[in-house]
């Protein structure tokens, strides 16, 4: 069964906002629903700002230049937590009842390293043992995180975590700037950048979650997640290269998760429809040379990226055309 879902963010700015973006997606994508993040509402609602509120033993504060690593929680990193317990509230008042997979989204270890500051300034990124403990902090917080997802939907039998890695191509091309903005941090190495995914990917599975990987960033390695132990690639379509499409073809025939973001994350003149989806998919499948009646199983459709950017017409409208092209690569 090919099944649709959304990447994580919605357009929104308030609480009414978010109650509105998680009834839309519940609405329009049934099978594989998500956890809404909403991004403007500010600092504390967006990726970094909600992977922080999941961390465990770290503390955090925010600056001008963003989120810096603190001896103990600032208020800002306060209102994360916060904030993210009353999404989940949401979350849990409004599936009540619900039963069957659920998908929950944090950035991944690079992300955080490539966009958190140490507490006395420059990234993360730009040591080895800050990099290496602030991984391990996030790994340990999935745990509990997870825990707390399972506690809150007992209906779920198939739990997700997205990790999303949108600056990990960066950090292996030494394309992150330090914080001069004059240079560039050294290139992380391939095998240090699996081994550090992989602690909080193997955390994800300890849990009793599906760890799944999402990058929209041309040049990812997609072999380096599946080594890593990503059971899920989820990936934006018209950003693949050739060999992308060789690893996502072998990770079908492996059984495991291949989501493809088929639907621009904003408005074009022309919308997306539902024939046109079908058909790129359908496409896709014969130039990789897989039936889809045997990898439609294995196969998902999601946006290119999230849609907090986007229109609340164009983000509805879109989810529902997802909807109805997987019910299409069904039949």
């Amino acid at each position: 069964m090919t099944l649709a879902t959304g990447v994580g963010s919605m357009p929104g700015d308030d609480a009414a906002g978010y109650l509105h973006a998680t009834r839309v997606i519940l609405d329009e994508l049934p099978d594989l629903p998500h956890l809404a993040e909403l991004p403007g509402r500010g600092a504390t609602a967006t990726m970094t700002g909600r992977a922080l509120a999941a961390v465990s033993g770290l503390g955090a504060d925010l600056q001008p230049a963003g989120w810096r690593l603190t001896d103990a929680p600032g208020i800002d990193h306060r209102r994360a937590r916060s904030l993210l317990a009353q999404d989940l509230d949401v979350m849990e008042e409004q599936t009540e009842g619900y039963s069957g997979s659920f998908k929950i989204q944090v950035a991944g270890p690079w992300t955080l390293a490539a966009t958190v500051e140490k507490p006395r300034g420059d990234k993360v990124l730009s040591d080895h043992g800050a990099r290496r403990e602030l991984a391990q902090s996030l790994a340990e917080g999935l745990r509990d995180h997870v825990a707390d997802v399972r506690r809150r939907l007992p209906g779920v039998d198939r739990l997700v975590v997205q990790v999303d890695e949108p600056a990990l191509a960066a950090v292996l091309g030494g394309k992150v700037p330090t914080a001069s903005g004059w240079g560039r941090h050294r290139t992380v190495h391939p095998p240090e950048a699996s081994d550090t995914l992989g602690w909080v990917l193997t955390a994800i599975a300890g849990a009793g979650a599906e760890p799944w990987v999402h990058t929209c960033a041309a040049g990812t390695p997609l072999d380096l997640l599946r080594t890593a132990g990503a059971r899920g690639l989820s990936v934006d379509l018209a950003a693949t290269s050739a060999a992308d499409h060789d690893v996502l073809a072998e990770a079908l025939e492996a059984g495991e998760t291949v989501v493809l973001g088929v639907v621009p994350t904003l408005e074009t003149a022309t919308e997306p429809t539902e024939k046109h989806l079908t058909e790129s998919v359908l496409r896709w499948l014969d130039m990789i040379g897989l039936d889809p009646a045997t990898a439609g199983r294995n196969l998902a459709i999601s946006p290119a990226c999230g849609l907090a950017a986007s229109s609340d017409g164009f983000t509805r409208h879109a989810l529902a055309v997802l909807r109805a092209s997987a019910a299409n690569l069904t039949d």
